[in-house]
């Protein structure tokens, strides 16, 4: 308990902070509590509805405010409000759309948003909370009762023992020791570590630089996707050069008063400067970087306006060997940014996802760290295994090899080819339940013929080149057909192909890929007629509309005019132009589906039976058909 006498004591050794404390108990007392907290009541609607998120972008100006929680976790949610409307949204999302969702939605369309704080969470436990549980319940129904007499004491001991929130920032300081791991650990991208050497010779060597009038402190912004060594990289750095690193989540530099990341930063920079040559590193930036001026309220870029001032460093010897390292997921290429803050980095060095041949050498690495008997070595085809791992972050990369050895260690097995192949859709994918769609079987066969429409719209460009079964496997990227249901997803059967290293996509292709996407519906419509199709569908339809816009209207690939059409206030000829091409692809995809309909009602049945099909059980299979049609015909 806190007693009086403590609080007397406060008073006699520090009166400013007794006067704060006072005057944050009073206003404890009167539940004055803190403003950009949203504090709604109202009714929550939940969904799985991803089209709610993107819907935001036409929505921006009816936006009362928009969080995110738990954005690490398998299943973050969007948590947002419209003006006028009293229902809380919360829309659950997967892991995998999450960062996609907010660099081509929220960051492109320059929505305003930030990340649930955990007292937001805690006033709103219903938001995260799928299920009741009833000694939650009665826990929650004692913190009720008895809310204001452990804030005030909670208050208290805060208060006392860390001091005045937003003067202050919780960082890790490494010393050069205590840093972990090497260049040499950076496996392949032979670009990136050039760029860090150059860095360090600048760093070093800065009387050089001098000499042809340089000198301004080399900040370093690392962009890339999540999980390619940005951390890792700024720990190297570091040790390279033999100075401490000072880490810190710029996420977390608001503390949630007016001006607490402004105070947090020159804190962070006041440390720096106490260990002369130093390198402060702030992870997960992005943030930061949108362009200034977008909010209302003033004080909503004073954190980065104090960041500007900081990375120009300090008109004196104070300072002058702090370094600024900063990390985000994104880009000026993928997201607007603010243009005063991307001209104080001086050196600018842009993660890739690895390619082929840096992904088994990164498989290699990961794997040959495993004791002596683990790994089939003579049965693991790592080029095999790359070329499916397309796309994957090396964070994943070792995600993949993590699981293959739980799976391997549960089976008394070694990993091989095989293993690592369901290590990575287990990874990927989620897990799979056949138990959830075995007594439904109509849905199961709609499933079936679903996915057995996109293959066949896969594979339908070269069987029309007349090209024979055996290169037709070839080229397919399928991996397999499964009518087993992905609580991940929220899908009840799924195509898993290998993914393409390759970018630049061109108009044929990409008309491909939305003929491939309708290839699911048109088979639905095939056998169950124009009224038959099922919702199913939706997430193809979502995929095919997106890319269409792009093709249409973004990229101008139908017009000899190479304007950026989406720029322009013109929506409905916008529409009409998306929906001529899509009727004529939809149209080209059901007559093409026709062609096949007697094999893919054959392959239904062996998949209803088997409930999973390999690559090579499907092309032994339309062989076994093409033989068939040959002996019918002699």
């Amino acid at each position: 308990m806190f007693t009086l006498h403590k609080l007397q004591s406060a008073l006699r050794n520090n009166y400013v902070r007794a006067a704060l404390l006072l005057a944050a108990l009073a206003a404890a007392a009167l539940f004055s509590w803190r403003s950009d907290v949203p504090q709604d009541t109202g009714p929550i609607m939940r969904s799985q509805d991803i089209s709610q998120i993107t819907a935001l972008a036409a929505q921006r100006d009816k936006l009362e405010y928009l969080m995110v929680a738990a954005p690490l976790s398998e299943a973050p949610r969007y948590i947002f409000k419209l003006k006028g409307d009293p229902m809380l949204r919360v829309i659950k999302v997967p892991s995998t759309s999450h960062l996609s969702l907010e660099r081509e939605v929220l960051l492109r369309n320059n929505i305003p948003y930030s990340i649930a704080r955990e007292d937001y969470l805690a006033s709103h436990k219903a938001v995260l909370v799928d299920e009741d549980d009833s000694k939650l319940a009665r826990a929650g129904g004692f913190l009720r009762r008895h809310a204001v007499d452990i804030l005030l004491i909670g208050l208290v001991l805060f208060l006392l023992r860390h001091g005045i929130p937003g003067t202050g920032v919780s960082a890790t300081v490494l010393n050069p020791e205590q840093l972990k791991g090497n260049m040499d650990d950076l496996i392949g991208m032979e670009d990136i570590k050039q760029e860090v050497l150059h860095l360090e010779d600048m760093i070093r060597n800065r009387a050089v630089y001098r000499e042809h009038d340089i000198d301004k402190p080399f900040n370093v912004m690392l962009t890339g996707p999540a999980g390619t060594g940005k951390t890792k990289l700024a720990g190297y750095l570091a040790k390279r050069l033999n100075v401490p690193l000072i880490q810190a989540s710029a996420s977390a530099l608001e503390s949630g008063y007016i001006g607490g990341g402004s105070k947090a930063l020159h804190a962070l920079h006041r440390k720096a400067c106490a260990r002369g040559s130093c390198i402060i590193f702030l992870d997960e930036a992005q943030g930061l970087f949108m362009p200034r001026g977008r909010g209302e309220k003033k004080w909503e870029d004073d954190t980065a306006n104090t960041l500007l001032g900081l990375l120009d460093g300090v008109r004196s010897d104070q300072g002058a060997g702090v370094i600024w390292v900063v990390a985000s997921n994104f880009d000026d290429a993928s997201s607007q940014m603010d243009e005063a803050m991307l001209r104080r980095f001086s050196v600018k060095i842009n993660f890739r996802l690895p390619n082929k041949g840096e992904r088994s050498e990164l498989l290699r690495s990961f794997l040959s760290r495993k004791a002596e008997g683990c790994v089939d070595w003579d049965a693991l085809n790592l080029d095999h295994v790359a070329e499916i791992t397309a796309n994957l972050s090396p964070a994943l990369l070792q995600t993949v090899v993590e699981r293959a050895s739980m799976i391997a260690i549960q089976e008394k097995a070694m990993i091989n080819t095989d293993l690592m192949f369901r290590a990575f859709e287990r990874a990927t994918i989620g897990l799979t339940d056949r138990a959830t769609t075995a007594e439904k079987t109509r849905q199961r066969e709609r499933v079936a013929l679903h996915e057995l429409g996109h293959f066949f719209m896969q594979i339908d460009p070269w069987l029309r080149e007349g090209l024979p079964l055996a290169e037709v496997k070839e080229r397919s990227p399928l991996l397999k057909i499964s009518t087993e249901s992905v609580s991940k997803l929220g899908a009840l059967g799924y195509v898993l192909s290998a993914s393409d290293d390759v970018a630049l996509r061109t108009l044929e292709e990409l008309e491909r890929d939305v003929i491939q996407l309708y290839g699911g519906v048109a088979a639905e419509e095939l056998f169950y007629g124009a009224r038959g199709i099922s919702v199913g569908s939706q997430n193809d339809i979502q995929k095919a509309t997106s890319m269409l816009d792009m093709m249409v209207n973004k990229l101008s690939m139908y017009s000899r005019s190479k304007l950026d059409y989406s720029q322009f206030k013109n929506k409905e000829n916008d529409l009409d132009q998306v929906q001529a091409k899509a009727d004529e692809l939809y149209t080209y995809t059901l007559q093409s589906i026709n062609d096949y309909r007697e094999q893919i009602n054959e392959l239904k049945d062996v998949l209803m039976d088997q409930y999973v099909l390999s690559k090579d059980a499907i092309f032994a299979l339309l062989e076994q058909q093409h033989q068939q049609r040959l002996l019918k015909a002699a």
